[in-house]
C-alpha cells in the first residue's frame, strides 16, 4: 500500500519522459505538427544534405555575383525549415522580389529565390553602375531587368555546380522575376503549387551595403528527390560502359588471325615490302637494313665560290634588333585611364633575363647592363646559328 505523498511508477515514468496528459510526447503526425517543425518532414541527414547542396551551389553563385557587382559577396550559413503554403504570409510579411527558376535538364522541378525588395534595389543600382547608397526601394522595369540578369548569372553558376555534385548535366530556363507582396495578394502565381515547401535561408552580404538573407523555396518532394539522387546515384550510367566495350573486346582476337591465310598465297616480291613495313605481326620476315640518318652540319658549311659571294652580299642587309623587357595586356578602359606617373606592371620578375629580338624573332636572352650613360645587354643565352638563321626566314 502506498502513501498519498508518494508517486506511482506511472507518474515517475511520465516525469522522466517529460510528457503530460494533454499532449503526448514524441507525436510525429505531420497533420498536427506546427509550421517549422522540420523534423516531422525531413530527418537530420536530409536537412544536412540539402544545406550542403545549397552551400556548394550558392558558393559559386556568390562568386558570379561578386564579379557583376564589383563587391565582395558572401552567401553562407544555410538554415533548412519546412513551411506551409497557406502560412507564407507569416514567413514573408514584407515586400520581396521573387525569381522563379525551372530545371530543363537533369531534374524535373523548380525553385523560387526570394530576396528583400530593398536588397534587390541595391543590387539593381550596382548593376546599372550606381554606388548602391541611398537607393529607393521601388523597382521599375529597368531595375527588375537588372536584378533578373544578376539572378540569371547566379543560377547559371549554381546549375554548373550542381552538375558537378550530381555528376550529370543540369540546365535551367531563363529566370522570371516578379514582385511578391503576400499581404496584398501580389506575386502569388510564382509560388509553387505544392502545400509543403522547404525553405532554405542563407545569409547574404554584399560589401557593406547588404547584410540580409536570401531564401530558396522548393517543393518538399523535389527536395527529397535531390537528397535521394545524391545519396543513391543511379547505377545505369556506369554499368552501360562495360556493355558497350564487351563486343569490341570479343571481336578483337579474330582480327589478327585473318592475315596469315592469304600470306602464303602471295609470294611475290611486291608484297614483301609492305609486310616488312607493317611491323612484327608476321612470323617470318627478311632482315631489314636500318641506317642512321646523317645530316650536314651547319657549323662547317662547304660553300662554293659563287655561294660564298652571294652570302657576303647578305651580310650587309640591316636588321632591327629589339630588347624586350616584358609584356602585359590591358583593356581599352585601362589604356584611356593612363596618365603621367601611371605604373604598368609587366609579366617578368625583377632580374629575369630580357628577350633579344631580331626582326621580331627571338634569338637570345640576356641581362641589362649600363655602359657609361647608355643601356646595353649582355648575352647570357643564344640560339645556334642554324636556329638564328631559321628565325630570320
Amino acid at each position: 500500500m502506498m502513501s498519498d505523498d508518494m508517486l506511482s511508477q506511472d507518474e515517475i515514468d511520465a516525469l522522466l519522459k517529460g510528457g503530460n496528459d494533454d499532449e503526448p510526447a514524441g507525436s510525429s503526425d505531420p497533420e498536427t505538427a506546427s509550421v517549422g517543425t522540420v523534423e516531422n518532414y525531413l530527418d537530420e541527414l536530409e536537412q544536412d544534405t540539402l544545406g550542403e547542396i545549397g552551400n556548394i551551389s550558392f558558393g559559386s553563385s556568390a562568386t558570379a555575383l561578386s564579379s557583376l557587382l564589383n563587391q565582395k559577396v558572401e552567401i553562407t550559413t544555410p538554415t533548412v525549415s519546412v513551411v506551409e503554403k497557406s502560412r507564407l504570409e507569416d514567413e514573408f510579411p514584407h515586400p520581396y522580389a521573387a525569381i522563379e527558376v525551372e530545371y530543363t535538364e537533369g531534374f524535373t522541378g523548380a525553385n523560387l529565390l526570394v530576396i528583400h525588395q530593398n536588397d534587390a534595389a541595391i543590387i539593381a543600382d550596382l548593376m546599372l553602375g550606381g554606388s548602391g547608397v541611398d537607393v529607393a526601394a521601388e523597382l521599375g522595369e529597368l531595375q527588375l531587368s537588372a536584378v533578373q540578369e544578376a539572378m540569371n548569372q547566379m543560377m547559371g553558376s549554381s546549375a554548373t555546380s550542381m552538375s558537378s555534385i550530381f555528376n550529370k548535366k543540369v540546365d535551367i530556363s531563363p529566370p522570371s522575376i516578379s514582385l511578391l507582396n503576400l499581404n496584398e495578394g501580389e506575386g502569388t502565381d510564382s509560388i509553387p503549387e505544392q502545400e509543403l515547401l522547404i525553405k532554405i535561408s542563407f545569409r547574404l552580404t554584399v560589401g557593406e551595403l547588404i547584410d540580409s538573407s536570401i531564401m530558396q523555396l522548393i517543393p518538399l518532394q523535389f527536395g527529397k528527390q535531390l537528397v535521394m539522387e545524391l545519396m543513391n546515384p543511379a547505377p545505369e550510367e556506369p554499368a552501360a560502359q562495360p556493355v558497350q566495350q564487351a563486343p569490341v573486346s570479343n571481336e578483337a582476337p579474330p582480327t589478327p588471325q585473318a592475315p596469315p591465310q592469304p600470306a602464303p598465297q602471295m609470294p611475290s616480291r611486291e608484297s614483301e615490302t609492305p609486310r616488312h613495313l607493317g611491323g612484327s605481326s608476321f612470323g617470318q620476315q627478311q632482315p631489314v637494313n636500318v641506317e642512321t640518318a646523317v645530316f650536314s652540319s651547319f657549323n662547317a658549311p662547304q660553300l662554293g665560290e659563287q655561294e660564298a659571294r652571294n652570302l657576303n652580299m647578305l651580310f650587309d642587309i640591316p636588321l632591327q634588333v629589339t630588347v624586350e623587357l616584358g609584356r602585359t595586356n590591358r583593356n581599352v578602359k585601362d589604356i584611356l585611364e593612363l596618365t603621367s606617373g601611371s605604373i604598368i606592371e609587366l609579366d617578368k620578375l625583377a632580374g629575369e633575363p630580357v628577350d633579344v629580338l631580331v626582326n621580331n624573332r627571338l634569338v637570345a636572352k640576356g641581362e641589362v647592363v649600363v655602359i657609361e650613360e647608355n643601356f646595353g645587354v649582355r648575352i647570357t643565352n643564344i640560339a645556334s646559328p642554324a636556329d638564328r638563321l631559321k628565325n630570320l626566314n
